[in-house]
């Protein structure tokens, strides 16, 4: 019976450490396919902001020169691309995504499709107009 509660509760702490969405995700370029960046996401207090910490093609010294206030002219390296995220159920919503090579900010609400793929959706007004990316978890 020990071994059976042991299981079950490995099982409730698995399960639950697939459903967060902190960690580092691998970004690909829309047309090529090609992995661009090393994602990590993080959470301060109740909410959930993301910053490059790697990127595979480009100058790694790159500033964001399309950025504009604090971002501008700030290297892409250590740059928070997502804000003020809230978890809403299953869905993480509610706060902002930034494209760093255009320096546009959009709304934004993240989804995990599994624990290793993360559904992106950056928008203007309402999310069926806008872009979806699908990010990896690293191993």
């Amino acid at each position: 019976m020990n071994y059976l509660r042991i299981f079950l509760m490995l099982m409730v702490s698995i399960t639950v450490n697939g459903q967060s969405i902190i960690g580092q995700w691998e970004t690909y370029d829309d047309s090529t396919k090609e992995k661009k960046a090393l994602i990590e996401i993080y959470q301060t207090n109740n909410l959930y902001f993301a910053k490059i910490v790697k990127r595979f093609n480009g100058d790694n010294n790159a500033v964001c020169t399309s950025c504009t206030g604090t971002k501008k002219n700030k290297p892409i390296i250590g740059l928070v691309i997502i804000e003020n995220i809230k978890k809403e159920g299953n869905e993480f919503k509610g706060g902002t995504i930034m494209d760093p090579e255009n320096g546009e900010t959009y709304s934004c609400y993240l989804k995990l499709i599994n624990a290793n793929k993360l559904k992106a959706r950056g928008f203007l007004g309402f999310s069926v107009f806008g872009r979806t990316q699908y990010w990896i978890r690293k191993e």
